[in-house]
């Protein structure tokens, strides 16, 4: 019987996937800090549920300016200060870090991006143009790369932006359509998501077996983590079945 709602129970069992340990995955990083580069949280639940199922992983960012910097305890820009987003990165990645530009797709099985604005600011700019966005062109090599190559893709709370501009017709998800009371206060990415001729499909956070979308034909999977207002675990939990459904889809 499924879990009552508001509920989540994790079952995944990465002893299924020992298989992986030699399978090399990659996260591709957007800054250090949620408001101006990656989602450390989500960053971390990635790279340990990886790290749990037994994958190699490989760090990557792009070597360009961030669009701005936020003091994150006032939530505003800082004024006359820059960083560099593949130097922000390395925070998070410990120092061991590799430029976006240098990545082969033949080397690696699957990429995954964390969420953050620094999708939507650093590694496109969704955040200020919306479905009229561009995404950084060596984001948009990667994910056309691992696309044509039958390789898995996953992403998660406003990232699935970016496949929905790069990949036709690709079916993702950020969580609801609809605020409901501030529970989704990024729900209006859902509009320029179709507008973009994506597809959009509600799933929840809350929910164990409704937290992560998978597109089986483009190899595609989505969790909407961070778009929804909830408890720390359950993100967790999500972004946990997205990385499980990302190394099922790359079995070999």
């Amino acid at each position: 019987m499924p879990p009552a709602v508001g509920i989540s129970f994790q079952t995944i069992n990465f002893k299924s996937f020992s298989k992986f340990l030699n399978s090399c995955f990659i996260v591709v990083l957007s800054g250090c800090g949620v408001y101006d580069g990656t989602e450390i949280h989500e960053a971390s639940a990635i790279l340990v549920h990886l790290s749990r199922g037994g994958a190699e992983v490989q760090m990557f960012a792009p070597d360009v300016s961030q669009m701005h910097v936020i003091d994150h305890g006032k939530g505003q820009p800082v004024e006359k200060e820059s960083r560099n987003v593949l130097s922000e990165s390395a925070r998070i990645a410990r120092g061991n870090i590799t430029d976006l530009a240098k990545l082969n797709v033949s080397n690696h099985d699957a990429v995954i991006f964390p969420g953050g604005f620094g999708a939507a600011k650093n590694l496109s700019t969704f955040a200020i143009d919306g479905k009229d966005c561009k995404v950084n062109k060596e984001v948009e090599r990667v994910l056309k790369d691992f696309h044509n190559a039958g390789k898995p893709i996953g992403l998660c709370c406003i990232s699935p932006v970016l496949a929905a501009k790069v990949l036709p017709g690709v079916d993702v998800t950020v969580g609801h359509e609809e605020e409901e009371g501030g529970k989704w206060p990024y729900a209006g990415t859902t509009q320029a998501i179709t507008a973009l001729g994506a597809k959009h499909t509600v799933k929840e956070v809350t929910i164990s077996y409704l937290n992560t979308h998978v597109d089986k034909k483009n190899k595609v999977v989505t969790t909407p983590a961070f778009m929804c207002e909830t408890k720390l675990h359950l993100i967790f939990d999500g972004i946990g079945a997205m990385v499980r459904d990302v190394l099922k889809l790359s079995g070999k």
